[in-house]
């Protein structure tokens, strides 16, 4: 009776690991998928030059007096190292004095709203348009600010910035031009490129960028081209107020984290297109801690989750095509991807012990595996061609780094699917822009997480793993599990010696050098 129970056991687990290595396999072929359609469509280059050729007759035609009054919303929660940067980049864009007006969305709790009041007086007393919109309570978070701003907004389009950005001075006139294109009347938002302010500034940020490359020079423009859904990213972009204000679309929601997701899906579902613009591109800080990147990730993973949840039946339900279909919903649900990963370390072992084998499921994997970093490859050959082959030496780095984020994400995933509440975590900005800038003075700086003793179990568990697989002549498997090991020994090291940085310039502050104190006593005579 136990053996029989035993084998159905056994049986049921390597279902479960099967369908996770089936889903792998599934995000690596929609990579291919991606970077497929890309190529073709980079092969019609008479096309798109006739399109530049059209922008740039609109862009030349719009002179100021048929530009439409445009409202710029920055939320912000306890920013106070980058809000008055973000505020400054925001009043001097080239567009109309009197069609601009700057809103400062300010939730916050600590001395940002003084510097942010204050920045605001001073550009009312040179006759711009900007103020501070305060609320009594931080429900909803980013969405409810939003919400609550919209009908103080004069605005006939809603340009959207988070803290750690700084849209150049022609953003918004190379953007709102785009809704004025011959057949753009259905087009309710544009999101723009991100590009990146920091990225030189450590191994970790250049990992950061390399996947926003992909996102923003590869994915997004791929799926706009091509008529399938695609995500509004939350800053860097503008709304058509009519089209959040429509009542089949039904405005911001706060019922997700990734309010800017699930109002950009409504709205492609309500027959309002979104157009993802390639050539206008705003720098922002890119989290130079890993731990605020964690938790910047935990965060979208928990938000796309929630919004598949919330849109799946629409989106299936939809009158897309079934092709548009398939791919919203695996779009929606890209960060199911790191549950799947940790299942499979979880269940690797005890296959091993029991014999059961797993090289004829990770053989195939292993081919449809080097899909994302084609991605990544094309990305960096389109956006950085002098300097792709720098960028690319990053990409183990960063494979290893997403199997360390693997627990991090599958919590959050988790609470997700659970229907678990959390606070909205904002992710710290810290006005990193080039090597020597300091985070780790900063009180936005993120302690050690308790999570970090789960992560070291997965490092010992893995690490057996290896050796039993080793041992069994499975090399297949090991070398899986080895990079496995590396991800979580990888997030350790990471965020121990952030810590230990921290900690030694906390202890210098508090305890100054005799050399320092001399040097600064110097300094104020």
């Amino acid at each position: 009776m136990m053996q029989q129970l035993w084998y159905y056991l056994q049986f049921i687990l390597q279902i479960v690991y099967s369908f996770c290595a089936l889903y792998l396999a599934v995000y690596g072929a929609q990579a291919a998928w991606l970077g497929f359609l890309y190529l073709r469509n980079s092969r019609r280059p008479q096309q798109q030059a006739q399109e530049q050729t059209c922008l740039k007759s609109v862009l030349s035609e719009s002179a100021d007096t048929q530009l439409p009054a445009v409202t710029i919303q920055l939320p912000i929660y306890n920013e106070h190292h980058v809000v008055e940067r973000l505020i400054d980049a925001c009043v001097h864009q080239d567009y109309p004095e009197h069609l601009l007006q700057v809103q400062i969305l300010d939730d916050s709790d600590d001395q940002t709203t003084a510097l942010a009041e204050v920045r605001a007086e001073e550009w009312r007393r040179r006759g711009r348009d900007v103020s501070v919109v305060r609320r009594a309570n931080r429900t909803g978070y980013k969405a409810g600010a939003l919400d609550f701003a919209l009908p103080h907004a004069r605005g006939e389009f809603i340009a959207i910035f988070d803290a750690d950005f700084m849209p150049p001075a022609d953003f918004l006139r190379r953007s709102v031009t785009h809704f004025f294109r011959v057949g753009m009347d259905k087009v309710g938002f544009v999101q723009a490129r991100w590009e990146h302010l920091n990225r030189s500034y450590s191994a970790l940020t250049q990992c950061q960028a390399l996947a926003l490359d992909a996102h923003f020079g590869i994915e997004q423009p791929t799926r706009s081209q091509h008529g399938y859904l695609f995500g509004f990213n939350g800053s860097a972009g503008i709304w058509r107020r009519t089209c959040i204000e429509d009542p089949a679309v039904g405005g911001w929601q706060h019922d997700t984290l990734c309010e800017d997701l699930d109002l950009s899906y409504r709205a492609q579902l309500c027959g309002w297109r979104g157009l993802f613009l390639e050539d206008v591109a705003a720098p922002a800080e890119i989290p130079p801690q890993l731990a605020a990147f964690k938790r910047q990730q935990a965060r979208w993973a928990k938000g796309s989750i929630q919004t598949l949840g919330k849109l799946a039946r629409p989106v299936w339900n939809s009158e897309k095509e079934l092709s548009v279909r398939i791919a919203a919903l695996l779009h929606l649900s890209n960060y199911l991807l790191h549950p799947a990963l940790l299942l499979m370390l979880l269940l690797t072992l005890p296959f091993l012990l029991t014999g059961t084998r797993t090289a004829a499921i990770l053989a195939p994997l292993s081919i449809t595996s080097l899909c994302t970093p084609w991605l990544y490859f094309l990305a960096q050959r389109k956006l950085r061609p002098t300097q792709w082959l720098q960028h690319m030496q990053y990409l183990p780095l960063l494979a290893v780094l997403g199997m360390g984020l693997s627990l991090s994400n599958s919590r959050a995933v988790w609470h997700a699917l659970t229907g678990k509440q959390n606070s909205f975590l904002r992710t710290p900005k810290f006005r990193v822009e080039k090597t020597g800038d300091l985070w780790q003075e900063s009180a936005y700086r993120l302690p050690l997480n308790p999570q970090l003793l789960a992560e070291l179990s997965l490092l010992l568990y893995a690490l057996v793993a290896v050796g039993v697989a080793i041992s069994l002549r499975n090399y297949t498997t090991a070398f899986f599990m080895l990079l496995y090991a590396s991800g979580f020994g990888l997030s350790l090291g990471i965020e121990l010696e952030q810590a230990w940085s921290v900690r030694q310039i906390v202890r210098l502050q508090l305890f100054p050098s005799p050399v320092r104190l001399q040097k600064d006593h110097i300094s104020v005579e």
